[in-house]
């Protein structure tokens, strides 16, 4: 019985609070879905600090001059775990031209390191301790990549990528440089 309390109540709070959002689905049923992630394209990067393997302040704006794909996933998120490998490929065919990073919220350094490694990744790694930056750019679901123009504005911001979905994405951003 407490439990059935606790539930609605739960519900009550989260609707009083706006949590929730109804949606129209295209069958015409009515489905919940809860907000996710903030908007950020035309955002510039946010002015904070991550963390290299070794535990060494690395500030964002150090990753401005060069296009950016930065990911943000972990070790324990699925999706992270299925697109991390396609990531990897798609590093290795366009790192020359597009810097690849990868931010991690959760996971130490050792489990951050292997878990990637396993997949292929081989790519810059950094870990968001305090999550500022994960905060910074609005993130609450993952995985979430964002790409960012040479001048540090956030140019598009996606969720789960497959190999050939990034490496679209990773042509308009290359692209966009190109133009401007």
């Amino acid at each position: 019985m407490a439990a059935i309390v606790v539930g609605a109540l739960g519900g009550w709070i989260t609707a009083e609070l706006g949590l929730w959002n109804w949606v129209s689905a295209d069958d015409d049923s009515d489905r919940v879905s809860i907000e996710t992630n903030s908007d950020v394209a035309g955002s510039e990067l946010p002015d904070v600090e991550v963390s290299d393997a070794d535990g060494n302040p690395v500030p964002v704006s150090s990753f401005v001059g060069d296009p950016l794909v930065i990911n943000f996933w972990f070790s324990t998120c699925p999706p992270c775990a299925k697109e991390l490998p396609d990531f990897a490929a798609v590093h290795e065919t366009t790192g020359d031209q597009v810097r690849f990073i990868g931010v991690n919220p959760i996971d130490s350094v050792e489990v951050m390191e292997e878990f990637a490694g396993e997949r292929g990744v081989a790519y810059e790694l950094y870990r968001d301790d305090l999550a500022a930056f994960t905060d910074g750019i609005g993130a609450s679901a993952f995985p979430v990549t964002i790409f960012v123009n040479s001048d540090g504005q956030i140019v598009e911001q996606t969720g789960v990528l497959d190999e050939a979905q990034l490496l679209v994405k990773v042509d308009e951003l290359i692209a966009r440089e190109g133009a401007a």
